[in-house]
């Protein structure tokens, strides 16, 4: 089982992007994305992003991942 926690880009350099994962910074290939962008939130696998996920969405999954980790 593989679990999809939301990351938001905030640099692209070729076909890499830097991305934000709860405060933990990740390089990732874009290369399985066809448009990507910084501020976008993107799933990402085995060092791949591989899905962009809405905003409202992603914002939300983190917030109730932070929230869990709370308690």
């Amino acid at each position: 089982m593989c679990l999809g926690i939301p990351g938001k880009i905030i640099e692209i350099t070729g076909d890499t992007a830097t991305i934000d994962v709860a405060g933990t910074r990740k390089d990732a290939s874009l290369r399985l994305m066809e448009k990507a962008a910084v501020g976008d939130y993107v799933i990402i696998h085995a060092g791949f992003a591989i899905e962009k996920v809405d905003t409202k969405r992603a914002e939300e999954t983190l917030r109730l991942i932070a929230e869990a980790f709370e308690k």
